[in-house]
């Protein structure tokens, strides 16, 4: 495989990263702001990142714009509609609003109407209820409410390869996240002064930083050989490459996000500071579609 990116996949990094970083969150305060909510909607909503599947777009680039939105903090519905995108085949009609249900919530359902989901290779369809609490301050959760609708058939092939995107990208979320924690970090050691020099110039500091950033880059090695494994390798083995690198990057994610929090110091532990939203986002991730050792060493079973 060649990992590197292609004139085109730049550029839809870079479009993602603008709009992140024009519309994401840039504090705590913010993600009460309904008003850039609204524009961050539109803009997402126009650009069309939801249906990405359906308009072609393979792994690798679905997983490169889930990394830019995790790594702002992006706060609309986006990896719930693009799993579901996936799953259904088509674009959405009659002006609904898809997101996947896991176990019995609707993920990333904010202003979502209906939840996809499968259940022995049968596609259903259900409506997505009240809010349910959550850990992430980012994306919601939702109660399931009436009947569920029979949509379709999927092959135990499609099934699989889904279920290896859906890994994909919860990693790629991961590791965006993971990203905007460091970043947060390092901006902060470049100018907290202590003892009348910046704390990025002591090595202790340096030095958490230097690790941290060695296991992002190890997470961008898994990660882009799971994404391109999606659309490349057959289904069994795509699942596998993306188990493999969820859990790495899971553990990665966890382990740079609470050393942002160190990082930081006593304003670290605080509600103002958001190195504790990026923690909770990657704990969330971690647990959507989440991956044990055990099933990496047995394949599939």
């Amino acid at each position: 495989m060649d990992v590197r990116l292609t004139s085109e996949q730049r550029q839809l990094r870079d479009a993602a990263a603008k709009l992140a970083d024009d519309l994401g969150p840039g504090s705590v305060a913010e993600l009460d702001d309904e008003k850039r909510r609204a524009r961050l909607e539109r803009a997402v909503d126009v650009a069309g990142w939801r249906a990405l599947r359906t308009d072609g777009a393979s792994g690798v680039e679905v997983a490169i714009v889930a990394e830019e939105f995790g790594r702002r903090l992006i706060d609309v519905a986006f990896l719930g509609p693009v799993l579901a995108d996936d799953l259904y085949g088509k674009p959405a009609e009659d002006g609904d609003t898809w997101t996947v249900a896991v176990g019995e919530r609707a993920i990333d359902a904010r202003d979502r109407g209906r939840a996809l989901f499968v259940e022995d290779n049968s596609l259903f369809a259900i409506s997505v209820g009240d809010a349910a609490p959550g850990a992430d301050l980012t994306r919601h959760k939702a109660h399931l409410t009436g009947d569920r609708e029979h949509i379709g058939e999927l092959s135990a092939d499609q099934v699989i390869q889904w279920q290896a995107l859906a890994v994909t990208v919860t990693t790629a979320d991961l590791l965006g996240v993971a990203r905007g924690a460091q970043d947060l970090a390092v901006e902060y050691a470049k100018m907290r002064e202590q003892y009348g020099k910046t704390i990025g110039s002591y090595q202790a500091v340096a030095h958490l930083l230097a690790e941290s950033q060695a296991l992002i880059e190890g997470s961008v090695s898994v990660l882009r050989h799971a994404a391109w494994a999606v659309d490349e390798l057959t289904p069994a083995e795509a699942l596998r490459a993306a188990r493999i690198a969820k859990l790495y990057t899971a553990r990665a994610a966890r382990t740079i996000c609470e050393t942002s929090i160190q990082v930081h110091g006593g304003i670290g532990n605080t509600w103002e500071c958001l190195a504790h939203v990026y923690l909770r986002r990657a704990l969330t991730s971690t647990e959507l579609f989440p991956v044990r050792l055990e099933e990496i060493d047995l394949g599939l079973s």
